[in-house]
């Protein structure tokens, strides 16, 4: 399979760990070839459409998979598949379980998207300040690689939750989406049939 990755903004180092962390999965892949890689610049949706425009034209049409690092991004190269009439026959992934990369995934155009539930960054952030305050160290369950002090910071690490056509109800449930915004005209029997009721 051909694939190309649609990296977030280079001046983001979230990007950057985000790119690293899906090269250490994917590269172990002998089926997978990476064909094209380029970061888009202040995660621009239409910069990200130019891009992925180019890849498409450069290979042929010949991509079959599309990594992008947000919804956002991946938006934008479902725009240019559906401008060539590719949309829903190719996986684009996407982050941040936006209403848009929702909809997307109901109408069946990307296949998934990445939530990480700010109830659950709220609460352990909360723990952490109530510790510090009182003068204890904070109960953390892991570390993370500070390059620019150069020191291991210890950290509260969450898993985050992969998202398909299965699971955005989760999401709803949440209260993360609101059922009203993504149940909108077209929507309502997509969310009916995907258990949102």
């Amino acid at each position: 399979a051909n694939i190309v990755y649609l990296n977030g903004a280079p001046t983001d180092n979230n990007a950057t760990l985000f790119a690293q962390g899906a090269h250490k999965v994917l590269d172990g892949f002998p089926d997978f070839t990476k064909v094209a890689e380029q970061a888009v610049p202040n995660w621009d949706a239409q910069q990200a459409a130019t891009i992925f425009e180019q890849m498409w034209t450069q290979h042929d049409g010949k991509i079959d998979g599309v990594l992008a690092a947000n919804d956002g991004v991946g938006n934008a190269a479902i725009s240019i598949l559906k401008k060539n009439r590719a949309a829903g026959k190719i996986p684009v992934t996407g982050q941040d379980a936006t209403l848009e990369g929702l909809q997307n995934i109901l109408d069946g155009n990307q296949c998934m998207t990445v939530y990480k539930p700010v109830k659950q960054e709220a609460e352990a952030a909360a723990k952490l300040a109530v510790a510090l305050l009182k003068g204890e160290k904070g109960q953390t369950n892991g570390t993370v690689h500070d390059p620019e002090g150069k020191r291991d910071v210890p950290s509260v690490l969450l898993d985050p939750i992969p998202v398909f056509k299965e699971n955005v109800k989760q999401v709803v449930d949440d209260g993360f989406i609101k059922k009203e915004e993504l149940c909108k005209g077209d929507y309502a029997s997509k969310c009916k049939d995907a258990g949102i009721q």
